[in-house]
């Protein structure tokens, strides 16, 4: 048998919370085509006279308030998946970030030195998109096929609706769903709508009808929205949520495009003066915690909700290194090297 490895890939952070740091990220994460999906041109002016001139220092405070003694928690926690699930699997595991570092031209670099000829390539994101799966594999492809052509990539598909990563999920929420609480927010990221239509290869099923996400169709396989979706549902069902107290909302918009609705932070006010006082946010988008979930939910989220009337809002930790998390990616690794798994 061929030797194998596995590439674990996020998106990514500022090596540190410096505006001098955060401004290389922002710069390279929005100069992404797949991103910032305007001409080259106008993503240019747009980036550098209108995002990096101010950007950078409001996103340092907010990467200031987060950090850990350790680096930014999204690469730390990453770290110790990729460290846990090494001991687990008898294969090399690596991670790289779309963004920054560990980058992955390191990380081909690292998995091409160990003789790895067959390569998973697992992006941490449980749902397509093209800013963020999407980009991700293609950057893999692009430098794997330069720096390392003779290496066969093998890339996992979204899992959104797998089994294990559902099971994960639910494992990860129950401590907090057995407290008292009035309504669950299933907190998505959210994507401009133009992102939909572009990952729509009929250009004629997504957002054409209110109804479009419950229509069976081949579209879902690459619609976020659809798949956003279905996640919950199958959350649901398996935690049998009473079906008035949960909803979904989409964060971290950019720019004045019209992106997916409703608008997280819209919702939290909505729910806020709905009468809701306990509110649990979880965000299956994300399976590592990170600026989008510990800044802009648990503290900016929270003052949101609580300054339009809302007592107490808890983000539900992200799965991080939860065991049935780290189950769950043993199971595709094992499946990948023509195991059962456990």
């Amino acid at each position: 048998m061929s030797k194998r490895g596995l590439l674990l890939v996020n998106l990514g952070s500022p090596d540190s919370p410096a505006v001098g740091d955060v401004r290389r990220y922002l710069r390279e994460f929005l100069m992404d085509g797949r991103v910032l999906d305007a001409p080259w041109p106008i993503r240019f002016a747009v980036v550098h006279f209108a995002i990096l001139p101010r950007r950078p220092r409001q996103s340092a405070e907010a990467y200031h308030a987060i950090w850990t003694p350790e680096g930014s928690p999204l690469i730390v926690t990453s770290r110790r998946v990729q460290q846990a699930l090494q001991a687990r699997v008898p294969m090399p595991v690596v991670l790289a970030m779309r963004y920054q570092n560990p980058s992955i031209p390191a990380a081909v670099a690292e998995l091409a030195a160990q003789g790895v000829e067959d390569c998973l390539v697992f992006p941490l994101f449980p749902h397509y998109a093209m800013s963020s799966f999407e980009t991700a594999v293609e950057r893999v492809r692009e430098v794997a096929a330069r720096a390392a052509p003779a290496m066969r990539l093998h890339i996992q598909a979204p899992y959104y609706e797998h089994p294990d990563y559902l099971a994960a999920l639910v494992a990860s929420a129950a401590p907090y769903l057995a407290e008292p609480w009035d309504h669950l927010l299933f907190s998505f990221h959210g994507i401009p709508e133009r992102h939909l239509r572009k990952s729509d290869p009929t250009g004629r099923h997504c957002l054409q009808s209110p109804d479009c996400c419950e229509r069976p169709s081949p579209v879902h396989a690459r619609c976020y929205r659809a798949q956003c979706r279905r996640t919950v549902a199958e959350f649901v069902r398996r935690a049998a949520l009473p079906p008035d107290r949960y909803s979904i909302a989409y964060q971290s918009r950019l720019g004045r495009d019209p992106w997916l609705k409703p608008y997280t932070d819209f919702e939290l006010e909505r729910l806020a003066r709905a009468g809701v006082k306990r509110l649990l946010v979880l965000c299956p988008a994300f399976v590592s915690d990170c600026l989008e979930t510990l800044e802009e939910i648990r503290i900016r989220g929270a003052e949101t909700f609580q300054a339009a009337g809302g007592e107490s809002l808890t983000q539900i930790p992200c799965l991080n290194e939860h065991p049935r998390w780290l189950d769950a990616l043993e199971g595709f690794a094992r499946r990948f090297l023509g195991e059962p798994a456990a």
